[in-house]
């Protein structure tokens, strides 16, 4: 009676305790596939196994087979400890810090495998907020599946025997398309913040609801995101981003009250029609490639989604004097400065992100040699499906990328006959050189901005044989 009344009073359920008797569901029941295995994970829980330990495929994984999903990642969690793990493979290695896992890689594919995670150590290491800093606390499985985070990625699978232990109703909250935190929410979100995001990204990604208890506090304590390293809210933003439902995500932190300051003025620019379009269309298009198994460039992902910013700084600088030219990397410094805080933008993220910009107005020179030099540039198919996106997007007249789709798939005399033909049009068939340098000049003054969008998700696919994720 006693301890039923003190769950009740924490408000968890029973199964959010730490039971060390699973439920144990047979193959009958769950129906996982053994196809969609991967190979390689199979290889690690049999040989760590076969030196005596336990070991499962546990998690994200779990979760999306009994979805009958193919998983993207598999991690195995193990009793082993990490050095006892890279011990038994070639090509294993230890890292973290908070709290130590093994990478260990099979050609191109990466299996991450932890040590079960023992009660939190009550003298962890926290900052004032009450964000663990570091435990490399191991212990039993049952206390491994209390400290992770929802529900549905605490069970864990072995393919063995194809069984699955469920320690906290997972298989319930599955079937209910139910999104349930373990614990109190509050101390979870406190321990670590970016569970915050992660629901976010898990309702989103599998269409669930999310349980009143764990939604609750989301928005009360949302400000704890700003104390965890802009390396990690840059990871799980890019996980959400890439997850394939990019717009869907973007959607629910606004719902929850989470996008204030991790994109700054993505707010604003989601309430814009013109933007609203634009970040509509870029992360749509990002959608159906990740969805396709296609490559995406985070570098072209994020120019998109901070294009208008960039366009608004522009402006503004021109407004006050400055060319062109320089104005657009003065617009683009300040706003790589400002989400280098928030987001620890990569140095070849940022790299990327500057070439599609800087490319914007060059696209707009369509006479002489410009257009040739053009051709030569390296991100040049990130920057073309760029100028697309803001063609469709009614950010530019739809004939400047019909331009540049025949040019590009012109051969070398029907590409002079599109030259000569936009010289006549705009008059400057004789104009001296001189001349027409300065109008490209001032046609790039004209309010022509360049921005970032997703990799291939824009234009004529069909006319291209490469993405913008693959520049």
């Amino acid at each position: 009676m006693i301890k039923k009344f003190i769950r009740r009073i924490l408000g968890r359920k029973d199964a959010d305790l730490s039971s060390q008797q699973p439920v144990v569901i047979g193959p009958a029941e769950h129906r996982i596939d053994p196809k969609l295995l991967s190979s390689n994970a199979v290889r690690v829980t049999q040989t760590l196994q076969e030196n005596g330990f336990k070991a499962f495929i546990v998690g994200g994984a779990v979760r999306d087979l009994l979805l009958g999903v193919k998983p993207k990642d598999f991690d195995v969690a193990t009793n082993a400890t990490p050095e006892q793990v890279r011990k038994l493979f070639r090509r294993a290695f230890i890292i973290g810090k908070r709290f130590q896992i093994v990478h260990v890689m099979f050609g191109q594919e990466l299996i991450e495998v932890t040590t079960f995670r023992g009660a939190s150590a009550g003298n962890a290491p926290k900052d004032e907020h009450g964000r663990v800093l570091r435990d490399n606390t191991f212990g039993e499985q049952h206390e491994d599946a209390v400290r992770r985070d929802f529900s549905i990625n605490a069970m864990y699978y072995d393919p063995a025997t194809q069984q699955v232990l469920d320690y906290h109703q997972g298989i319930v909250d599955i079937r209910n398309r139910t999104l349930r935190i373990i614990g109190v929410p509050e101390e979870r979100y406190r321990e670590d913040p970016v569970r915050l995001l992660r629901v976010v990204r898990f309702a989103a990604k599998l269409q669930f609801d999310i349980d009143p208890a764990t939604r609750e506090p989301i928005k009360v304590m949302a400000p704890l995101i700003n104390n965890v390293p802009a390396a990690r809210v840059f990871d799980e933003m890019l996980k959400l981003l890439l997850s394939g439902h990019a717009l869907a995500c973007l959607q629910q932190l606004r719902k929850e009250g989470l996008h204030h300051g991790l994109l700054p003025l993505l707010d604003v620019v989601l309430e814009q029609p013109l933007g609203e379009k634009f970040v509509t269309l870029a992360l749509a298009g990002t959608d159906k490639r990740v969805r396709e198994g296609k490559p995406v460039s985070p570098g072209f992902l994020f120019a998109a989604l901070l294009w208008h910013q960039v366009l608004e700084k522009w402006t503004a600088y021109q407004a006050a004097g400055e060319y062109p030219i320089p104005a657009l990397h003065l617009a683009a410094d300040d706003v790589l400065n400002a989400q280098t805080e928030k987001l620890a933008l990569q140095r070849k993220i940022a790299s990327d992100m500057r070439d599609i910009w800087a490319m914007q107005p060059r696209f707009e020179r369509r006479t002489g040699k410009a257009p040739y030099k053009l051709l030569e540039h390296l991100r040049l198919r990130a920057g073309y499906d760029f100028l697309i996106l803001r063609c469709a997007s009614g950010e530019l007249d739809a004939e400047v990328g019909d331009w540049w789709t025949d040019f590009m798939n012109a051969d070398g005399a029907a590409r002079e006959e599109l030259l000569n033909h936009k010289a006549k049009t705009e008059g400057d068939a004789g104009a001296p050189r001189k001349r027409r340098r300065r109008g490209g000049r001032n046609r790039a003054k004209g309010g022509r901005e360049e921005g970032a969008v997703v990799e291939g998700d824009a234009g004529p696919s069909d006319n291209r044989s490469t993405s913008a994720g693959d520049a």
